[in-house]
């Protein structure tokens, strides 16, 4: 491990565009289950339920959030109706399997999903085995990343000492937050939706492409 990291004995990592690249899409498949989720909740047609999915996203944080402030949804339905999707275009990245595994102490999920949706994704991903536990949106009570609140709901309950803790996640505003609590932060500059919004270089510790060939870099297995 290199000196800089030496401190770290928890490694969080975010799910989607984190663990796998942006490039696999598959939000742009959940992005179409959430259009038509909009366009049958309110009445109104394709454009202006991207329109309003794409402002709930910015303003709340997740579409869901935004739902459930200004339509009082139910989330579990919501949930499921959206993340019924293809997963074909995950595959194992051996390198990465390999990588955490060689990582020192705890290994863990923090997401905006829910726990099922995870599970699915690690699994295509080949790491069903490979998480201590996944903090997600219910057990966030709804106020997702990056919301003040869902860090310290992840924390608390997952027994987190932040400033022997480092975070992973491409969206840099979510990173901010996690900074301001002790945690180490890494930002996956992938080419996410919005990735860089919010981004400033004071919040943010490490910036990379690649997970899986950071973790080569951080474990010495690149000169």
């Amino acid at each position: 491990m290199i000196p800089a990291l030496s401190h770290v004995d928890c490694w969080i990592f975010d799910l989607d565009n984190t663990l796998y690249p942006a490039s696999a899409d598959l939000f742009g498949h959940i992005d179409v289950r959430m259009g038509l989720y909009i366009q049958r909740l309110l009445g109104v047609d394709p454009d202006e339920a991207h329109r309003i999915q794409k402002g709930l996203f910015r303003d709340h944080g997740t579409t869901l959030s935004g739902l459930m402030t200004t339509h009082d949804i139910d989330p579990h339905e919501f949930l499921a109706f959206v993340h019924d999707i293809e997963m074909d275009s995950l595959a194992e990245d051996r390198r990465l399997i390999e990588g955490i595994a060689e990582l020192p102490g705890r290994k863990l999920i923090f997401t905006n999903g829910d726990r099922d949706y995870a599970g699915r994704v690690l699994g295509k991903l080949g790491l069903s085995t490979t998480f201590e536990a996944i903090h997600d949106i219910h057990a966030c009570a709804y106020q997702p990343k990056p919301h003040a609140a869902s860090y310290a709901s992840m924390v608390d309950a997952l027994r987190v000492n932040p400033t022997s803790a480092l975070f992973v996640d491409d969206m840099a505003r979510n990173l901010k937050p996690a900074k301001a609590i002790g945690l180490t932060t890494v930002w996956v500059n992938n080419g996410s939706d919005h990735g860089d919004h919010g981004h400033e270089p004071d919040h943010i510790d490490f910036e990379i492409n690649d997970v899986g060939h950071w973790l080569d870099e951080i474990l010495g297995k690149i000169k």
